[in-house]
């Protein structure tokens, strides 16, 4: 236990015990003939004599024999202990050539209610004070093991974050370096020029593949990057063209989102067709939700392209794992021919 937990329940404690004795002391003030003050000396004793025994038996002996109870040791510790503290402070308040206490009719009286009172209320006070630990007890225990399951969650949900950017940086690399590769073997005068594009993509993606989330402005740079080399592998056929609203830049999203839709596009819509097309990017803040937007003039849907691989698969998982169901991902087809992929992302409120 925490050294402040114990210092408070052992001032918990002592203000139980304190008040019970100034409980037994207003029942027995009418009947006792001393005085309330000896009464309430012999009343406080009382209740710091169960306190110590209560605390004693809560320790020690360390281990017990199975048929024996903790709980039990300490309110049977509690109930005996209250009739020989009694007896304890009758003796010894008898002064030498006095008749012993039993045989003096208002002292033995007075031992019998201090007994009574003591033995009746001290063990069920300690058995509340057990019931009450135990509820405690319990509940703390339930509060830990949802606060471990709770990390248990996240160390999985991270895990499996990690797991499908994996997933997804290796076809990004390597379709990069593919697409540059014929370049360099046939040694274009482009192969320069390319290689630094590469370079500026590579160092824009990177960093990205280790983080849980990033802003707008990051993916932006990346895409940016990313179409600047694939027009220098197609400069007749990829014209592209961004629209970013400034105050949706700071908004965050799982690593490589905008990349995934972009490169799906330039993939399955642009690279395909003989014409080439046009790769349009729309970033528009609507009120708590932010619409972000990749429509391209290719190839269109095909029958074989309804699932689009599995990059649009992943990253709808990783979607759901960050958002929950508060991110929708839309394919949609354009007229007269193209595709429209529409992803809403809520706004979180520290960031509206």
């Amino acid at each position: 236990m925490r050294p402040e937990l114990a210092l408070t329940r052992g001032w918990r404690r002592l203000c139980v015990a304190l008040g019970l004795s100034l409980a037994i002391t207003m029942l027995l003030r009418s009947q006792w003939t001393p005085g309330p003050w000896p009464l309430l000396i012999r009343s406080v004793t009382l209740g710091l004599i169960a306190l110590l025994v209560f605390g004693l038996f809560e320790q020690w002996p360390e281990r017990l024999p199975r048929w024996l109870a903790r709980w039990v040791l300490q309110v049977v510790g509690v109930g005996v202990a209250m009739p020989l503290t009694t007896l304890t402070i009758y003796i010894l308040s008898t002064g030498a050539g006095e008749r012993p206490f039993w045989l003096v009719k208002d002292r033995m009286n007075g031992w019998m209610m201090l007994t009574f009172l003591s033995i009746l209320l001290a063990p069920w006070t300690a058995l509340g004070a057990l019931l009450r630990q135990q509820g405690a007890f319990a509940r703390n225990q339930a509060l830990a093991f949802e606060l471990e399951r709770s990390e248990l969650e996240r160390q999985a949900l991270d895990a499996r974050l990690h797991l499908l950017q994996a997933q997804v940086a290796p076809p990004f690399l390597f379709n990069t370096l593919a697409n540059v590769q014929a370049l360099v073997a046939s040694g274009s005068p482009q192969a320069p020029a390319v290689l630094r594009s590469l370079t500026t993509y590579l160092r824009a993606a990177v960093p990205l593949l280790d983080e849980p989330a990033a802003t707008l402005s990051q993916e932006l740079k990346l895409v940016r990057s990313y179409l600047e080399l694939m027009h220098m592998r197609m400069p007749d056929r990829l014209q592209f063209a961004l629209h970013v609203d400034e105050s949706a830049l700071a908004l965050r999203c799982p690593p490589t989102t905008l990349l995934t839709l972009v490169e799906n596009a330039v993939r399955h819509g642009i690279d395909p067709s003989e014409n080439g097309g046009r790769i349009e990017i729309d970033v528009e803040r609507r009120g708590d939700r932010c619409v972000i937007r990749v429509s391209d003039s290719g190839m269109g849907l095909r029958q074989t392209d309804l699932g689009l691989g599995t990059g649009l698969s992943t990253l709808r998982e990783r979607l759901r794992l960050m958002y929950g169901g508060d991110a929708q991902l839309q394919i949609t087809a354009r007229e007269p021919r193209g595709v429209c992929a529409e992803l809403v992302v809520p706004i979180p409120a520290e960031a509206a």
